[in-house]
């Protein structure tokens, strides 16, 4: 079985290895599609937290099952993809339902070996069913439950103001779920290209460039000024996640779905004054999992539209630093393991 280890960062180097033989409560998946996300590139530029090496990277994953133990309702061949944040069960998180911030959390490609490989062995109770969706749209439902899960933790209403900061992957994905929610959505980033994108393909209606000197005064505009209730950050980028504070309106709440090492800063009495909620995001859950695939099978999210660059699994390791170049225009890039 050929695997592509990150073995230290900037690095990649294949590898064959042995593939898994099935256990109890597991499955297998040969694995098809594997989508590249922010945290398969910040590892490799050795910027991730809880991260490291050597690691085979790798969680936006699809494929064929092959083999399982105790997963009823599934079948052998049928196209699935799974919940790649496994969690024990039983600490005080898993028994209140957020097992997506498990206090012993071993995300799949984090922190433990991940699905740049041919064959994968992963919990039967993560296994999702394809419901009719290809391998592109299956390697997807990962990246845009973190977007539904943010979205559902920010409990967006109807025809609010939401501000999504950040227009790669993660940042389209919240904009789309704030827009099923009901919102009117501004998207909010420094890469023209990429807010163009927002505009043409995702129809958002309002784009901000963060170079601009006038931020505040075009939210205030788009507002009817009262700034966005809801501010969510895709980001990781700690600059964009300090100013973000300030554009937040009286009331507002403010989600961090992006991750960064150090610490964040902001006025407490700014804060105060709006009665502000400031939360995390992590991961997502089944529910948020579920949600998503609904929506795909309906049409109002059409993932395969992020998906600018594709390549096979042994060119991986001679096209993955392009991908961490702006120039090269990148939104998300598909690796096609073929029979």
């Amino acid at each position: 079985m050929k695997t592509l280890v990150c073995t230290e960062p900037g690095r990649f180097d294949y590898a064959t290895g042995n593939q898994p033989e099935l256990k109890k409560g597991q499955a297998i998946i040969k694995i098809k599609r594997i989508g590249i996300c922010g945290t398969d590139l910040h590892a490799y530029e050795g910027t991730q937290p809880y991260f490291n090496y050597p690691r085979i990277l790798g969680h936006e994953l699809a494929g064929e099952l092959i083999a399982f133990d105790n997963a009823p309702g599934f079948e052998i061949g049928e196209r699935v993809t799974f919940i790649p944040y496994f969690n024990c069960g039983e600490c005080i998180a898993c028994r209140r339902g957020q097992p997506n911030c498990c206090t012993k959390m071993q995300v799949c490609g984090v922190h433990v070996d991940g699905g740049m490989v041919e064959y994968l062995s992963v919990p039967s109770s993560s296994l999702l069913h394809g419901e009719g969706l290809s391998f592109d749209e299956l390697a997807l439902v990962e990246p845009l439950a973190i977007g539904a899960h943010g979205v559902r933790r920010a409990a967006v209403e109807k025809d609010e103001f939401v501000l999504v900061i950040g227009a790669g992957p993660i940042g389209l994905g919240t904009m789309e779920f704030a827009r099923i929610a009901g919102a009117h959505v501004i998207a909010l980033d420094i890469n023209q290209q990429r807010l163009d994108f927002c505009k043409e393909k995702l129809g958002v209606a309002y784009t901000v460039n963060a170079s601009a000197s006038d931020v505040t005064e075009q939210l205030k505009q788009i507002t009817n000024g009262d700034m966005p209730t809801v501010v969510i950050d895709a980001t990781g980028s700690l600059k964009a996640i300090n100013n973000a504070f300030q554009y937040m309106a009286h009331g507002a709440r403010y989600v961090l779905i992006g991750l960064q090492k150090g610490d964040i800063s902001f006025s407490h009495p700014e804060f105060h004054k709006r009665e502000g909620t400031l939360m995390s995001s992590r991961n997502a859950t089944r529910q948020d999992f579920e949600h998503v695939i609904a929506n795909m099978k309906k049409g109002e999210v059409k993932p395969t539209t992020y998906i600018t660059h594709r390549v096979g699994f042994e060119k991986v390791k001679e096209e993955f630093e392009s991908w961490l170049n702006p120039a090269n225009g990148v939104i998300k890039a598909m690796v096609e393991i073929p029979d």
